[in-house]
């Protein structure tokens, strides 16, 4: 009863597709807030906005766009973490690589995939589903008007709210991955590395690591989805030469990177030292979050910091590409940018007649 209600609500909700309607219903269309992209008034979509069958295919999105990239960049991730866990021996990046291949030769690059890529999927699951819920939610209970108003500050919330639960599908193999990435020796693979977790910690030993990961990831989440969307509108407003609905789509996609790849830049800048953390406390046993950031130092706080930024810009970019390819291919609903509510433009002008 309550999940029907819901998906009644939702579908009416202010960020449902302005051309879905129209095709189903004839009814009035509205202009709305996406990440996403316009489609035309002749290709219908294969859902509706709101449905069940929508929000599990943004959550196809989030795993493929999560779980691939990620797995597709361990050797830098890997580089990275040891870096942050032993600065002294992995000075840079170049020699990190050149250490790590002396050591462990081309396939020791690849440590870690298996736990990333199935934390990551999870991860991506959630963070792209439940943001596409957050944010129907969210912008129902403010109404149109503010919705477009506080639009950025809703983009925030609805991404908070989703990180919070990715998290913690997410740390339990976020916890595997770095001890195999940074303690020669410890485990070769998942298999081997999760019940050794379990043997010698327990479940603390999986979620240690869960509060210094809500300090990485949220503010994270919250620059990634925010700085995108607003970029998006940016873009589209002063950089493209013409009008979305005239734009093809590998051009909007193209779009869609460009945007993903700049707010990869903001998001590594904002969570680089809780991400020095998180890799500190999980190849220490027995610390604490606060212990590993003084361990650390200011300085080894940014340790890594070059490679994150190239790392999580690529990354960035190529999610939010994959994730709006997924919505391309099962044709889900794909708004235009926000637009203000011809209410609040009657508002306006009333105000700055009298």
């Amino acid at each position: 009863m309550l999940t029907k209600k819901y998906l009644k609500t939702s579908q009416k909700n202010l960020f449902s597709n302005p051309f879905a309607e129209t095709i189903a219903t004839c009814s009035k269309s509205k202009r709305t807030l996406s990440a996403a992209s316009a489609i035309p008034l002749t290709e219908q979509n294969s859902c509706e906005f709101g449905s069940m069958k929508y929000y599990a295919f943004c959550g196809l999105g989030g795993i493929l766009s999560c779980g691939l990239t990620h797995t597709a960049v361990v050797p830098l991730d890997l580089v990275k973490c040891r870096m942050q866990v032993d600065p002294a021996k992995y000075q840079n990046i170049v020699k990190g690589f050149r250490v790590t291949l002396a050591e462990d030769g081309l396939r020791g690059l690849a440590k870690g995939w298996a736990p990333t890529f199935f934390g990551y999927s999870m991860q991506g699951l959630f963070k792209f589903g439940f943001y596409e819920v957050f944010k129907a939610l969210y912008s129902q209970a403010l109404g149109e008007e503010k919705s477009y108003l506080y639009r950025t500050s809703l983009y925030l919330a609805a991404s908070a709210s989703a990180e919070f639960f990715a998290d913690i599908a997410l740390s339990p193999m976020e916890a595997v991955k770095v001890r195999i990435q940074t303690q020669p020796g410890w485990a070769g693979t998942l298999r081997e590395g999760l019940p050794k977790i379990m043997k010698e910690e327990g479940l603390r030993g999986l979620y240690k690591g869960l509060p210094p990961l809500w300090m990485r990831q949220i503010p994270y989440t919250m620059m990634k989805f925010a700085a995108f969307e607003r970029t998006v509108e940016f873009l589209y407003k002063y950089v493209v030469p013409k009008p979305r609905s005239q734009c093809t789509k590998p051009e909007q996609l193209v779009i869609t990177f460009a945007a993903g790849y700049i707010a990869g830049v903001f998001c590594a800048l904002v969570s680089h030292p809780a991400d020095s953390v998180v890799s500190k406390l999980n190849n220490d046993k027995g610390s604490t979050a606060i212990q590993a950031a003084k361990a650390l130092g200011w300085k080894g706080l940014w340790k890594g910091l070059v490679a994150r930024i190239i790392m999580i810009g690529t990354l960035t970019g190529l999610q939010w590409f994959i994730y709006d390819t997924v919505k391309v291919v099962f044709r889900l609903p794909r708004p235009p940018p926000p637009e203000m509510p011809e209410s609040l433009k009657r508002k306006l002008e009333a105000k700055q007649s009298n």
